[in-house]
């Protein structure tokens, strides 16, 4: 059974949460807090599974209490958010702390009982989750801005050779910062579908690029892939690539979701198994589930680099260990390696 431990100011919140807890025949409530404060001689006593976190409460708020939890105690964490940027920021912070997922509020209590197997499904995920003492700070780089990314002049060559492709779910927020900031500027054009939702996007990509060399952003539909460019699928929308006249266009996609997530690795995989084939290097990062894995097999048949990170590294083994079982990944990496071997697969220039 998976205990969980509902730390979170509201009522409201603390009962629906118990509710959903209750209902699944595979979790326990371990208990309710109100605050931090309130929680920690609880997680002494017994430490649960799983904790929900809110951000914002009263004596103790929920990104200090996690520091402090994953310095002294780490255990796997799944934030509350709210839908504004300020929720947005605080929760990409708190993944940064080592909080494994999140989830938003609902809008409105009428709400409250659509969302429920989703967040039951992210509880399960987090169970399975390696959580450790990382807490890896936000780069110091330039500040991240307010309004949409640009991409700067370096990189406004457009693509016309290689170009990077990666899935990523549970985990993949922090693998990705990990991998991205260790790239330089001069990289092929880099395409993203991580699981995240519609309004978190935005800010995710935003932070990154005010910590890497590259430029990073949120796609667009019918913009070019340019070279030193990163872009990430935005939350609840598909991202494809096409082959173009000057190198690889992006579209984006309303179709329905692919292993119930859209954006999907799947349907971005596909895209670039059409679109690129040989050209292309393909990572599958740390997540729940199977989504990018069949997709992977296509594109390793068409000729692409295909890899997975390793179980060692993975936050959730799920999708690359799909992904190897089916034998769509031709290597196997840890997350530090991720890196330097994408930057070897790239200068070796077309195929």
């Amino acid at each position: 059974m998976i205990r969980v431990l509902v730390i979170d100011d509201s009522a409201v919140m603390r009962a629906f949460l118990g509710r959903v807890v209750g209902s699944q025949p595979d979790m326990e409530l371990a208990g309710v807090a109100s605050d931090p404060l309130l929680a920690i001689d609880r997680i002494r006593r017994s430490p649960p599974d799983v904790i929900t976190l809110d951000v914002e409460m009263p004596r103790m708020n929920g990104l200090e209490f996690l520091r402090k939890l994953m310095a002294v105690r780490p255990l796997p964490v799944v934030m509350v958010s709210s839908l504004t940027q300020q929720g947005a920021e605080a929760t990409l912070r708190a993944l940064e702390l080592g909080a494994v997922d999140f989830f938003p509020k609902p809008a409105s209590l009428e709400a409250l009982d659509a969302v429920g197997p989703g967040i039951a499904e992210k509880i399960r995920a987090a169970a399975q989750a390696r959580v450790g003492r990382h807490g890896w700070a936000p780069a110091e780089s330039r500040p991240a801005s307010a309004g949409p990314v640009a991409l700067r002049p370096a990189a406004a060559r457009p693509a016309s050779g290689r170009i990077i492709g990666i899935g990523a779910s549970t985990g993949g927020v922090e693998a990705l910062r990990h991998i991205l900031t260790a790239l330089p500027a001069a990289m092929p054009p880099i395409v993203i579908a991580q699981h995240m939702l519609p309004g978190f996007t935005e800010t995710f990509a935003r932070r990154l690029d005010a910590s890497c060399e590259l430029n990073v952003r949120e796609a667009k539909d019918g913009e070019e892939a340019c070279e030193g460019g990163v872009y990430v699928a935005p939350g609840g929308r598909h991202l494809v690539v096409q082959r173009s006249a000057t190198g690889y266009r992006l579209r984006l996609s309303d179709e329905p979701p692919v292993n119930r997530h859209r954006p999907s690795v799947d349907t971005l995989f596909r895209s670039l198994a059409q679109a690129a084939g040989p050209r292309c290097t393909a990572l599958i990062l740390t997540g729940m589930g199977a989504d990018g894995a069949e997709a992977m097999l296509e594109l390793r048949r068409s000729g692409a680099t295909t890899l997975a990170q390793d179980e060692a590294s993975s936050v959730v083994f799920g999708m690359p260990r799909q992904a190897i079982a089916l034998g769509a990944a031709q290597e196997i990496v840890g997350l530090e390696q991720v890196a330097g071997r994408l930057l070897a697969l790239s200068a070796q220039g077309h195929p």
